[in-house]
């Protein structure tokens, strides 16, 4: 076994296995960016060498940088994680050459299964069934040819690729020019190769996958699927171990494809064979392709068959034989993982960022969260948004989802907006509890999934807080200090306008703390009282108990959160819209911060609401920008390339006259 492992990653995942090098007894070596200098996972290693800059190409990109770093730290070995550089075979190449053992499969599977075309053709002939469609087309006629022959509706993915960048659903003949230069415009960003395959749509599709593992030794096994059709955009949100659309034998079935397409390349480590299974039809199922490293849902396995995956890499990595054969494999009870992402929901989830003012994950047993969070973490637009990852175990399905839920309903990422109450209404959606899954129900389903609810409960919590901060305390109290509201005929109270969000209220608070009565805007009045437990604030509205974890922003603002739910409050300076807020003009802001990719309007143009204007790339997610009213362009304030922060002025579109 190795002695020293470098750990090519970031964020949870570098945290995660250097967890399990710390258990072996194994010294680790973190790499950092410069937007990454304070992180957890630089924390937790037992040394941490600077690779680069913010930019991910400078530095988590970097060969050369990388693999210095692990020869003049003495690793013998690269564990890559998942994302940057863990598919890339030139990485791979690289530190064969440098004598380092790269923690993964042999340089030639990644290449026959980093390209889809390839991929396709190399388990077609070792009789693993394929899903109808062609490969290697360019442009727009080719593509269309071969959507004709294999009948619409049709996917256009990268073949260079996945993780859902550039693919595109095409329904229609008319809608193909513009998927067709969506999807090469992104593929070439993400892969730098545009070609693209084409593949007929599944109705109804879910997205099941089989873990394999597979030494050097010649034993390939499987270690059961997991389900993955809870996704938004193509990108995994919500997975879980066993799927409960398999019987035993489609079980064993898909499983023998999988060992075979790792066999057919001559696979060793860890891998994650895809497979599309239409609901209707769930004895038939396609190959979608095989990720050549370790999965980010890699945790629901390991729950289920009580087998540490980063130790078997680091095994099988090391010369090791698997300790086990495909009968010895079991799968105990059920679990489920949710990915926790900065992002906005309530916006259309563009990602967000911030400073990790307060944090707290969830524990407790057949719980674990994996996570490259701390207080203090600087959330930026540079890599990916996901944060970390609940995962929960039970042995039935009920339970598991009962117990993520609770365990969501415990984790509170404070200064830095997240999807967690999003995750909790689809773990309730009446669908997922019974396990009626397919890729289009977070879609179908989310407004439903994204309504922003009544922050009412926190303007009343923020009010009582604020009156318990302006409050006296000691043994003697001057009358005078109490922030009663005194005036001639008696006391109006403590008045505040609090926003959160969009949403604003009128706050009123009689009384002392511990005995008050509180009035939002035009609302019935409620008893309540306001206490402070550490950096808790305890709260009892009309006799129910409410707990909140609270932090303060630099800006004033003061974080909540409760049952999953955060919520920023900052009180206004006054009660008047202001002057910008109430011109006919349409101001156009970025939603995010990020990059400016295009620019597709120029000072002048006459647009119309909906007409996009830009389109702003942050943590891999593009966001088209639209015009807000009908009316010119009449300011434009950015370029393609140009970096922009949240909420920054893009642009400017005026009605024009008799339009307003």
């Amino acid at each position: 076994m190795f002695d020293t492992v470098l750990v090519a990653n970031r964020g949870e995942i570098a945290v995660r296995v250097i967890a399990t090098l710390r258990r072996l007894g194994i010294r680790s070596v973190a790499v950092y960016s410069d937007a990454d200098a304070d992180a957890r996972h630089v924390a937790e290693a037992d040394v941490a060498r600077r690779v680069g800059p913010a930019d991910a190409a400078r530095s988590y990109l970097s060969i050369p940088d990388i693999v210095a770093a692990a020869v003049d730290t003495g690793a013998q070995a690269v564990h890559p994680g998942y994302g940057f550089l863990a598919e890339n075979a030139e990485f791979a190449k690289a530190c064969q050459e440098a004598g380092l053992v790269f923690v993964g499969p042999p340089v030639s599977a990644i290449d026959a299964m980093g390209d889809k075309i390839r991929a396709k053709e190399t388990v077609s002939a070792a009789g693993v069934p394929v899903v109808p469609g062609a490969n290697d087309v360019s442009d727009v006629d080719s593509v269309a040819a071969a959507a004709d022959r294999a009948g619409y509706p049709i996917l256009l993915k990268p073949s260079a690729g996945g993780g859902g960048k550039g693919m595109r659903l095409v329904r229609e003949p008319a809608e193909l020019p513009a998927a067709v230069e969506s999807a090469q415009r992104e593929a070439r960003g993400a892969f730098g190769d545009d070609r693209l395959l084409v593949e007929r749509y599944v109705t109804d599709p879910r997205h099941i996958e089989i873990q394999v593992l597979a030494d050097r030794h010649g034993t390939v096994v499987h270690l059961g699927e997991r389900e993955c059709s809870l996704q938004r955009r193509h990108q995994k949100i919500v997975e879980e171990a066993p799927s409960t659309l398999l019987d035993a034998d489609t079980r064993a079935r898909m499983g023998k494809a999988a060992v075979e397409a790792a066999r057919s390349v001559g696979y060793v480590g860890a891998g994650t064979v895809e497979f599309i299974v239409s609901s209707a039809t769930p004895d038939e199922f396609f190959f979608l392709e095989m990720n050549t490293r370790l999965q980010v849902e890699h945790p629901v396995t390991e729950m289920v068959t009580g087998l540490d995956l980063v130790e078997w890499q680091l095994r099988v990595a090391a010369g090791e034989p698997l300790a086990f054969a495909q009968d010895d494999v079991r799968l105990d009870g059920h679990a489920v993982e949710a990915r926790v992402y900065a992002e906005d929901p309530a916006r259309d989830f563009v990602p967000t960022g911030g400073t990790v003012l307060g944090l707290h994950e969830a524990a407790g047993p057949h719980v674990r969260v994996d996570s490259g969070l701390r207080s203090g973490t600087s959330v930026a637009s540079h890599y990916d948004p996901m944060l970390a990852k609940v995962i929960a175990w039970g042995p039935d399905r009920t339970s598991a989802l009962r117990r993520l839920d609770r365990a969501l309903a415990d984790t509170a990422v404070l200064g830095v907006p997240t999807n967690v109450s999003f995750l909790r209404s689809l773990l309730r959606h009446p669908d997922v509890v019974v396990g009626r899954l397919d890729t289009g129900l977070v879609e179908r389903e989310l407004p439903a999934l994204t309504t922003e609810s009544d922050p009412m409960e926190f303007f009343v919590a923020a009010a009582l807080d604020r009156v318990l901060s302006l409050w006296p305390t000691g043994p003697v109290v001057d009358p005078w200090d109490i922030p009663s509201g005194w005036r001639l005929g008696g006391n109006a109270g403590t008045t505040m306008r609090l926003r959160a969000g969009n949403a604003e209220a009128l706050v009123r608070v009689e009384g002392e703390p511990a005995h008050a009565r509180v009035v939002v805007d035009d609302a019935e009045p409620v008893s309540a009282s306001a206490a402070r437990d550490g950096s808790d604030l305890v709260v009892r509205v009309e006799g129910e108990h409410r707990r909140y974890r609270r932090a303060e922003a630099a800006d004033g603002a003061v974080w909540y959160a409760r049952e999953g739910r955060v919520v920023a409050v900052s009180e206004r300076p006054n009660l008047l819209a202001s002057h910008a807020e109430s011109v006919d003009a349409g101001p156009v802001t970025s939603p995010m911060p990020g990059t400016v990719l295009v620019v597709k309007v120029d000072v002048g143009d006459v647009v119309k609401a909906g007409t996009p204007l830009l389109v702003v790339e942050a943590m891999k997610m593009e966001h088209t920008i639209t015009a807000p009213v009908d009316g010119v362009v009449s300011q434009l304030n950015v370029r393609a390339g140009q970096q922009v922060a949240l909420d920054e002025p893009l642009a400017l579109v005026t009605p024009e006259e008799g339009e307003s």
